[in-house]
Protein backbone atom coordinates (compact mmCIF):
# COMPACT_ATOMS: atom_id res chain seq x y z
CA UNK A 1 0.00 0.00 0.00
CA UNK A 2 1.16 3.54 -0.74
CA UNK A 3 1.99 5.94 2.00
CA UNK A 4 -0.18 9.00 2.52
CA UNK A 5 1.33 12.24 1.31
CA UNK A 6 1.70 14.59 4.28
CA UNK A 7 -0.38 17.75 4.05
CA UNK A 8 1.50 20.93 3.33
CA UNK A 9 1.71 23.19 6.37
CA UNK A 10 0.94 26.91 6.16
CA UNK A 11 1.23 29.61 8.81
CA UNK A 12 -1.19 32.55 8.53
CA UNK A 13 0.12 35.65 10.35
CA UNK A 14 -2.63 38.26 10.57
CA UNK A 15 -3.65 40.46 13.49
CA UNK A 16 -7.29 40.77 12.34
CA UNK A 17 -8.93 37.63 13.78
CA UNK A 18 -11.75 37.40 11.21
CA UNK A 19 -9.32 37.65 8.29
CA UNK A 20 -6.96 35.13 9.92
CA UNK A 21 -9.75 32.62 10.67
CA UNK A 22 -11.24 32.95 7.17
CA UNK A 23 -7.85 32.25 5.58
CA UNK A 24 -7.21 29.38 7.97
CA UNK A 25 -10.57 27.81 7.10
CA UNK A 26 -9.94 28.32 3.37
CA UNK A 27 -6.59 26.50 3.44
CA UNK A 28 -7.77 23.80 5.83
CA UNK A 29 -10.67 23.06 3.45
CA UNK A 30 -8.05 22.52 0.73
CA UNK A 31 -6.07 19.95 2.68
CA UNK A 32 -3.40 22.11 4.30
CA UNK A 33 -2.27 21.76 7.90
CA UNK A 34 -2.93 25.30 9.12
CA UNK A 35 -1.39 27.36 11.91
CA UNK A 36 -2.40 30.88 12.88
CA UNK A 37 -0.60 33.72 14.63
CA UNK A 38 -1.69 37.23 15.55
CA UNK A 39 1.79 38.75 15.55
CA UNK A 40 5.40 38.09 14.60
CA UNK A 41 6.42 36.86 18.04
CA UNK A 42 3.75 34.17 18.01
CA UNK A 43 4.67 33.26 14.42
CA UNK A 44 8.34 32.75 15.28
CA UNK A 45 7.41 30.55 18.24
CA UNK A 46 5.25 28.37 15.95
CA UNK A 47 8.02 28.11 13.34
CA UNK A 48 10.52 27.10 16.04
CA UNK A 49 8.11 24.47 17.39
CA UNK A 50 7.16 22.87 14.05
CA UNK A 51 9.77 22.42 11.35
CA UNK A 52 7.18 21.19 8.82
CA UNK A 53 5.84 24.73 8.21
CA UNK A 54 7.22 25.73 4.82
CA UNK A 55 4.65 28.31 3.71
CA UNK A 56 4.03 31.61 5.52
CA UNK A 57 1.40 34.19 4.63
CA UNK A 58 1.89 37.43 6.56
CA UNK A 59 0.23 40.81 6.66
CA UNK A 60 2.65 43.74 6.81
CA UNK A 61 0.85 45.94 9.34
CA UNK A 62 0.84 44.19 12.71
CA UNK A 63 1.25 45.25 16.33
CA UNK A 64 4.46 44.57 18.18
CA UNK A 65 8.14 45.24 17.71
CA UNK A 66 8.30 43.40 14.37
CA UNK A 67 5.95 44.05 11.46
CA UNK A 68 5.19 41.50 8.75
CA UNK A 69 7.90 42.73 6.41
CA UNK A 70 10.53 42.42 9.14
CA UNK A 71 9.10 38.98 9.96
CA UNK A 72 9.39 37.91 6.32
CA UNK A 73 13.06 38.94 6.23
CA UNK A 74 13.69 37.11 9.52
CA UNK A 75 12.04 33.95 8.16
CA UNK A 76 14.06 34.16 4.92
CA UNK A 77 17.31 34.36 6.94
CA UNK A 78 16.42 31.68 9.50
CA UNK A 79 14.32 29.27 7.38
CA UNK A 80 15.52 29.96 3.79
CA UNK A 81 13.39 27.42 1.88
CA UNK A 82 10.13 28.83 3.27
CA UNK A 83 7.68 30.10 0.67
CA UNK A 84 6.67 33.67 1.66
CA UNK A 85 3.51 35.55 0.71
CA UNK A 86 3.36 39.13 2.03
CA UNK A 87 0.10 41.10 1.99
CA UNK A 88 -1.00 44.66 2.66
CA UNK A 89 -3.89 46.97 1.97
CA UNK A 90 -1.95 50.11 2.86
CA UNK A 91 1.46 49.80 1.26
CA UNK A 92 2.91 48.29 -1.86
CA UNK A 93 6.50 47.35 -1.14
CA UNK A 94 8.98 47.71 -3.94
CA UNK A 95 10.62 44.47 -4.94
CA UNK A 96 13.83 45.57 -3.20
CA UNK A 97 12.07 45.70 0.19
CA UNK A 98 10.67 42.18 -0.05
CA UNK A 99 12.86 39.24 0.90
CA UNK A 100 14.27 37.21 -1.94
CA UNK A 101 11.70 34.93 -3.60
CA UNK A 102 8.75 36.47 -1.71
CA UNK A 103 5.44 37.33 -3.38
CA UNK A 104 3.26 40.35 -2.62
CA UNK A 105 -0.55 40.29 -2.62
CA UNK A 106 -2.53 43.52 -2.26
CA UNK A 107 -5.60 43.67 -0.05
CA UNK A 108 -8.39 43.06 -0.56
CA UNK A 109 -7.62 39.76 -2.27
CA UNK A 110 -9.39 36.56 -3.11
CA UNK A 111 -7.90 33.62 -1.13
CA UNK A 112 -7.86 31.65 -4.38
CA UNK A 113 -5.33 34.22 -5.65
CA UNK A 114 -3.07 33.37 -2.69
CA UNK A 115 -3.50 29.65 -3.37
CA UNK A 116 -2.59 30.16 -7.04
CA UNK A 117 0.56 32.03 -6.01
CA UNK A 118 1.50 29.18 -3.67
CA UNK A 119 0.86 26.59 -6.38
CA UNK A 120 2.85 28.59 -8.93
CA UNK A 121 5.84 28.93 -6.60
CA UNK A 122 5.70 25.33 -5.33
CA UNK A 123 6.37 23.82 -8.75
Amino acid sequence: MGQAVPARAILIVEDEPFVRFDLMDFFEDRGFRVFGAGDAEEAIALLEADDTIRIVFTDIQMPGAMDGLMLAHHIRERWPPTLLIVASGRVTPRDVTLPARAAFVGKPFDPREVLQEIERRSV
